[in-house]
């Protein structure tokens, strides 16, 4: 079966549909490029007047072979690829007659590299249809000549946001900058269009291929650019603190191609590409981004022969922030909520988050009135535990106390079927221990959700003692069928996430006990690749939530007679919830919050004075990186965490550990266990035991292992 199947039609048309055998999607490969350059070579024929370049399948062209660039070992093999790549889409364009593209489904990187060698582009109008260049998402750049085609068609500018930020580009607004055509109705109406393009446009040229072709808006040289790349740099800089090498050669190549003829800026282009194939960063970032992500998307974590299961009825108890973002996006894709309160105030409260959300949706023309309605009357606020009859899943979501879960626990369970599920949302209290007061510890489990939920994209599900696979299957469900990206874990105080985050922010704080310039504190985690700096995150949490929790488990680990060992940065937070700086919720924390931003609170100078001698700033960022990397080890090593995958992905996730790395275990990875327990014995001798290697890692140092999943 060919991967370009070719036909030619009475008008003189021909229609090369790409449909690689064996795979989902098209992806750009040795066998598709040769199926496309067939198809460019039959345009020689004299009774041909065009070629409409198609899909066969539901996307056009997904981008390109992951599993291919995985097994480069040498920069000559992405060089020579994308030469090889850059050569067929030459010749596609200088044959001398019609080319479009008839894009029927999503074009990202790779694929969307292919329409632009078209002289056209037509797409089907569907919002849900994705065009893009994503590949700074994978440390990668657009190596099939999109640094090079992308500029000269929509200006450097915007060329250089589009791949600078890898964001989806919809139909509409890919047409508003010139990216596409025109759009059309249905995929009869996309063939139509672009064969009346090709009878109007028999003599085709790209725009870069015209004797007096100009950039849009300049090309590097003209003053207006030449002040973009100014400060470009900088800017990028300031957002990836130089961790992300994929922008700089972006913005390299573009600069340089923009001085350079066609042909030349598209070979300096593939030694950017090279440069990006090869680095570690693009291997951290494929390895976990993609084959990981992709593999708990497939269901990895979740138990094999039970059936796929649907909510469709589902409760919430608590109307606060995260039970109003887990109704929105329930209610999103069709689900029916209960959302339950104390009070009736308090339940319409968190029904008016959604209303909030949707209203700025329709303002900007993401939605509808219609359709905001309709996901409104989705969601019934309610005091009253009868409404829950009926629902397939409940989710507990309130104030973190036993005695309050279990109340709610109970009476939840009075009007549930017997085969409904149970979850709390807790991020710290033992899911075991919450499911005593359960009648029916099988059917319970975690759904530890994160704030605003309807912009995190993870949910850790916590397995309890007794919960039982099928609960765990259906509960790994919901999860996906509410877009979300689900990891397993077991159970365990503070299960993985929050365990580990903790290390973080507590690190920080403690950074500032010892008289480190908080400025400093704050830097070195952002310079780290961290999306939030620690001083700053822990006031987003809470003071007193940190404190209720660390008291919280002094009194569990004093009632089951284990020791229990006081982070040095729990004194600062103690301290300050003392003199009422609990954090952002009070406008007083280690900043001091207004509605036009915060700064950090004068006062702390007095509470802890910065010393003489400040340590260099990657001492900052290794005990901050350390310290969140070795507990993620300790927790593999214990199996609270049940796969690398989750891990790594749960770290990206769940609380921003620096993409860039590859998540927490992958950054053990890069690093070699030799070294990472090397340097953790450092910083132990000079900081405390909380350092000293997981025995895991200290193991993988004498044998050579590594964190890998079987």
């Amino acid at each position: 079966m060919a991967a370009v199947n070719i036909e030619v039609g009475s008008d003189g048309v021909l229609v090369a549909t790409m449909d690689l055998p064996g795979r989902a999607m098209n992806v750009v490969n040795d066998e598709l490029m040769l199926g496309i350059a067939q198809a460019a070579q039959r345009l020689a024929d004299p009774a041909v007047k065009g070629l409409v370049l198609t899909s066969a399948k539901a996307d056009f062209c997904a981008g390109g072979d992951i599993d291919r660039m995985s097994k480069w070992t040498r920069p000559e093999e992405p060089f020579e690829a994308a030469n090889a790549m850059k050569a067929v889409l030459r010749g596609l364009e200088l044959q001398g007659k019609p080319v479009v593209a008839a894009i029927n489904g999503h074009a990202l990187g790779g694929g969307l590299e292919i329409a632009l060698a078209c002289h056209a582009r037509f797409v089907v109008d569907d919002a849900r249809l994705k065009l893009g260049q994503p590949e700074v998402k994978l440390g990668l750049l657009p190596g099939g000549g999109g640094t090079v085609r992308l500029p000269r068609l929509v200006g450097i500018q915007q060329a250089l946001q589009i791949m600078g930020e890898g964001a989806d580009i919809s139909p509409q607004k890919a047409l508003g900058m010139g990216l596409v055509s025109g759009l059309a109705r249905d995929r009869d109406e996309l063939m139509a269009m672009a064969r009346a393009w090709i009878v109007a446009n028999p003599k085709a040229r790209q725009p870069w291929d015209q004797p007096k072709f100009r950039f849009p808006g300049g090309d590097s040289r003209a003053p207006a650019v030449a002040q973009l790349f100014s400060v470009a740099p900088s800017v990028a800089s300031a957002r990836s603190w130089g961790n992300y090498p994929a922008l700089q050669h972006i913005m390299s190549s573009v600069f340089e191609g923009g001085l350079l003829d066609f042909d030349a800026a598209s070979r300096v282009e593939s030694r950017y590409f090279a440069a990006c194939a090869m680095s570690q960063v693009s291997r951290n970032m494929i390895g976990t981004l993609w084959y990981q992500l992709n593999a708990i998307k497939k269901g990895a974590s979740r138990p094999a022969g039970v059936p796929a299961s649907k909510v469709r009825k589902l409760g919430i108890l608590g109307a606060g922030m995260m039970g109003a973002g887990i109704a929105y996006v329930s209610a999103k894709v069709g689900i029916e909520v209960v959302l339950l309160d104390t009070a009736a105030e308090l339940a319409e409260r968190g029904k008016a988050y959604s209303q909030g959300l949707l209203d700025k949706a329709v303002k900007k023309g993401r939605s509808t009135a219609d359709k905001r309605d309709a996901l409104l009357a989705r969601i019934t606020p309610t005091t009253e535990y009868a409404l829950l009859a009926g629902c397939d899943l409940v989710v507990e979501a309130v104030f973190e106390d036993r005695a309050v879960k279990a109340g709610v626990t109970r009476q939840a369970e009075a009007v549930l079927a017997d085969t409904a599920l149970f979850a709390s949302n807790t991020s710290t209290l033992p899911i075991t221990g919450l499911a005593q007061a359960s009648a029916r510890p099988r059917n319970f489990i975690g759904l530890h959700f994160f704030s605003p939920v309807d912009r995190m994209p993870l949910v850790e599900i916590i397995v309890g003692k007794d919960t039982s696979d099928e609960t765990l299957a259906r509960g790994f469900d919901y999860v996906l069928q509410i877009g979300k990206t689900p990891i397993v874990v077991n159970d365990s105080r503070g299960f993985y996430t929050s365990r580990v985050f903790a290390t973080y922010v507590m690190e920080g704080v403690a950074l500032l006990q010892e008289g480190v310039h908080p400025r400093s504190i704050e830097v070195a985690g952002l310079q780290a690749g961290m999306p939030m700096p620690p001083l700053a995150l822990q006031d987003e949490v809470s003071l007193s939530l940190s404190l209720h929790v660390a008291e919280q488990t002094r009194k569990d680990l004093a009632a089951e007679g284990k020791p229990w060992l006081e982070h040095p940065g729990m004194q600062v937070v103690r301290k300050l919830c003392e003199i009422g700086r609990i954090g952002k919720k009070a406008g007083q924390g280690f900043y001091d919050w207004t509605d036009d931003g915060k700064l950090l609170w004068p006062g702390l100078a007095n509470l802890y004075p910065v010393a003489a001698r400040q340590p260099e700033q990657r001492e900052l960022i290794d005990r901050l990186m350390f310290a969140q990397a070795n507990e993620a080890a300790r927790c593999f090593e214990e199996g609270v965490l049940r796969s690398v995958a989750d891990a790594d992905i749960g770290s990206i996730f769940g609380w921003g550990f620096a993409p860039f790395h590859g998540g927490a275990l992958q950054f053990i990875n890069a690093m070699g266990a030799p070294a990472f327990v090397a340097r953790c014995r450092e910083l132990a001798a000079r900081f405390g035991p909380r350092f000293e290697p997981a025995a895991i890692v200290v193991g993988q140092a004498a044998s050579g292992g590594r964190f890998a999943d079987a």
